[in-house]
């Protein structure tokens, strides 16, 4: 299977900036065929969609992060990126990686971000 591992979360601050970044590890795949996004979880609601990047580079936000969040991909070292500007409050979660290819989706373990005013 492939594991992708989540790094970079923490603390921040409201305005700030924080990036955060997801490798696959372990055992290697195809990494450039991959759909990669990034989703997140805020205790006592639903994961939901962030950001994705496509095999050809494409990219697409969830409305409450366009124009803040850009998110990235170095397809030689199988990492993903998601870049976060003008962090709020609400932006605070637990953000899970994900790389998807036809009916294969896999799976990070997520990293916590924290966001204070």
């Amino acid at each position: 299977q492939v594991q992708l591992v989540e790094s970079g979360g923490g603390e921040g601050q409201a305005g700030g900036s924080l990036t955060l970044s997801c490798a696959a590890s372990r055992i290697a795949f195809t990494y450039s065929l991959y759909d990669m996004g990034w989703y997140r979880q805020a205790p006592g609601q639903e994961r939901e969609f962030v950001a994705m990047i496509g095999t050809n580079g494409a990219t697409n936000y969830t409305d409450s992060v366009k124009g803040r969040f850009t998110i990235s991909r170095d397809n030689p070292i199988k990492t993903v990126y998601l870049h976060m500007n003008g962090l709020k409050v609400e932006d605070s979660a637990l953000y899970y990686c994900r790389a998807t290819f036809g009916p294969r989706v896999y799976w990070g373990q997520g990293t916590q971000v924290t966001v204070s005013s």
